[in-house]
């Protein structure tokens, strides 16, 4: 009976409403989970300094409020929308590869905006993404070192056969990857959003993925001292 009724809907629709019809599922079951998640937020409706590590993944931090949108985690969030926190609550935000997989610069800077809402004056932003200066500089300068280790480490697609394919591969990432940033646009997108100190950071064992140290770029900036 269900094999019938698939063979159905796929004479009486075309390829691209069952697209759209299979995105407007997925966004009705994430905001089934990130209303959830709004809801246990009230538990920090109290708390200060806090230390909240954005699309965590699996990596959860100790110490940290872990929020994701897919994994388990003490809040399962969708970042696009205003964030469940009161303002200045927070000592530190940081987030390792989320910021590409939002739409710039409506969802982009709207996420900063909210960082910069709940920061407190003085605090701490460290934003972590893929380097794509570094790909770009490869392509134009035949530099064969990336793209062998593209090959060995990164990108193991059987599709990726030529060096453009890998450098669509990173800005796209099968389409999870919305936007692409080096440092300067970076910085220009963190000052817009208001932040200031803006540079860049080296790899923090302490903090980020050992995985992800080469090819990704590190940048932390801070919110304005408020403060006379």
């Amino acid at each position: 009976m269900r094999g019938w009724i698939r063979q159905g809907i796929i004479r009486c629709t075309t390829l691209g409403v069952r697209r759209a019809a299979g995105q407007l599922l997925r966004e009705l079951r994430l905001q089934r989970v990130s209303r959830l998640g709004r809801r246990r937020a009230k538990r920090y409706a109290l708390a200060r300094d806090l230390r909240l590590h954005i699309g965590c993944g699996t990596n959860r931090k100790p110490g940290w409020v872990n929020i994701d949108l897919l994994e388990p985690c003490e809040l399962q969030l969708d970042l696009r929308e205003d964030m469940p926190f009161k303002d200045e609550v927070a000592a530190m935000v940081y987030a390792e590869h989320f910021l590409e997989h939002l739409l710039h610069p409506i969802d982009s800077m709207h996420f900063l905006r909210e960082c910069l809402r709940v920061l407190k004056p003085g605090g701490v932003i460290r934003i972590v993404v893929p380097d794509s200066e570094w790909p770009l500089r490869a392509y134009v300068s035949n530099d064969d070192e990336y793209f062998r280790m593209a090959r060995e480490k990164w990108h193991v697609r059987s599709d990726c056969r030529t060096r453009l394919d890998h450098v669509n591969l990173h800005f796209r990432e099968g389409g999870h990857h919305l936007y692409a940033y080096d440092y300067e646009t970076l910085a220009d997108v963190l000052s817009t959003a208001g932040f200031t100190d803006i540079g860049k950071d080296e790899y923090d064992p302490g903090l980020d993925t050992a995985e992800r140290r080469v090819g990704s770029l590190y940048v932390v900036a801070r919110r304005p001292d408020c403060t006379p």
